[in-house]
């Protein structure tokens, strides 16, 4: 199936990247067990995201990313909507490079799709574990030089 990557009120794109970014998250989704189905990566902004914040889940503060889940049985599907402008706050907070967060925000994303939580101290190392094993298997240097722009 697919991963697309798209934008929603940014100019953020990930061109380039986008074949290379998909077979990274394919196989992170196989050693999880699962298919890939149609996975949707939306960049957004703060208020875009807040926006969608608000309307379905009910919750008024800022993010990195809404998963919204589609899977059936064994594929994963859904879309994850990320902003660009929490996730270079977030790598600037961290002390990381942009595109080495924007890369576990994405998988991050992939993780909720196979299952895993992040409510309890518990589930969110376990879920901090997953997102660390599968940044050390990007291709060195995936979605490094990404600009961003709002």
């Amino acid at each position: 199936m697919a991963i697309t990557f798209n934008s929603e009120d940014t100019k953020f794109n990930i061109d380039g990247r986008k074949r290379e970014t998909a077979a990274w998250m394919r196989a992170a989704v196989r050693e999880e067990g699962f298919a890939a189905g149609e996975i949707n990566v939306i960049f957004c902004s703060d208020p875009y995201l807040l926006e969608i914040n608000r309307q379905y889940l009910r919750h008024d503060y800022f993010t990195d990313i809404i998963t919204f889940d589609y899977c059936e049985n064994d594929v994963l599907s859904g879309d994850l909507f990320i902003s660009v402008d929490t996730v270079k706050g977030n790598a600037e907070e961290y002390g990381v490079m942009f595109h080495v967060e924007l890369l576990r925000v994405i998988i991050h994303g992939v993780m909720h799709l196979a299952g895993y939580k992040d409510k309890t101290d518990p589930d969110a190392a376990k879920m901090r574990e997953r997102e660390n094993h599968y940044l050390a298997q990007a291709p060195e240097g995936l979605l490094e030089g990404v600009v961003y722009r709002r």
